[in-house]
């Protein structure tokens, strides 16, 4: 088995970007997820409730990033590590934040038609994991939903895509490591995983939501893939692709990395 696709979602919500290599680090991969959008209440906003976030891409610039839209002037934006700090909400949790300044959250607050503005993490502030499925007390993770990174496998959707009325992207999961050469559905019986020096562990079968349904460039709402998931794959509570991991040590991936089993 290897690693065919490696992606990062700077921005929580907004586009990911496909990437040749990553650095991986125990809260997830290098730039991913390390910014979230916020709404006038402080309240964290994603696809499920705001499918245009599809809509806005993110580019790495010499010194920050830059977001776009087709219909919306370029903006660049340089990350700010130390200003004006609150707390936000993000599922259970109560995060201090440092805002990341008037201009892209004017530009976002335009793109989204809501008041909001864009925040990462403060200074020496970590996001536990979910104790009921940490492998230890102090396993952090970034503003993605409860884990690390997402791991999928090409065969399991390759499976699906023969069962659904309508073929579903890859990149409506939102993985960050994508891999060949498992059988369909292996992925729900790994445990710990190997890629290079980097271990992982898959901690919790990742139960879907609305956001899979959602066309990742144009943020148009389908029925696939969860009118398919239901039939086949409601395993305990939810709908289930893919496997969340933590790691449990750092180092880099690459593209064409072997992925063993421990």
């Amino acid at each position: 088995m290897h690693i065919t696709g490696i992606y990062i979602y700077p921005i929580k919500s907004c586009r990911g970007i496909a990437v040749d290599t990553a650095n991986v680090h125990d809260i997830g991969l290098e730039h991913d997820r390390r910014y979230m959008v916020v709404d006038a209440d402080n309240q964290f906003m994603t696809q499920q409730n705001h499918p245009d976030m599809a809509r806005i891409a993110v580019s790495q610039t010499a010194s920050g990033w830059a977001l776009s839209r087709v219909d919306m002037p370029l903006l660049r934006w340089d990350p700010v590590t130390h200003g004006t700090e609150s707390t936000v909400q993000i599922w259970k949790d109560s995060v201090t934040v440092v805002d990341q300044g008037d201009a892209v959250a004017t530009w976002l607050s335009q793109a989204l038609g809501h008041p909001c503005r864009l925040v990462g993490f403060a200074p020496g502030i970590r996001r536990l994991v979910d104790p009921t499925y940490a492998v230890d007390p102090e396993d952090a993770v970034s503003f993605a939903d409860g884990y690390a990174s997402l791991l999928v496998t090409e065969e399991s959707l390759a499976d699906l895509n023969t069962r659904t009325k309508e073929a579903v992207p890859m990149d409506r999961f939102r993985p960050n490591i994508v891999v060949s050469g498992a059988r369909p559905w292996e992925e729900d019986d790994w445990h710990s995983v190997q890629i290079g020096s980097v271990e992982m562990v898959a901690v919790k079968k990742c139960a879907r939501c609305v956001v899979t349904t959602t066309d990742q460039k144009t943020g148009e709402r389908h029925v696939e893939p969860l009118h398919t998931l239901a039939v086949f794959r409601h395993i305990g509570h939810g709908l289930i692709f893919g496997q969340n991991m933590v790691h449990k040590t750092s180092g880099r991936i690459q593209l064409g990395d072997q992925v063993l089993l421990k």
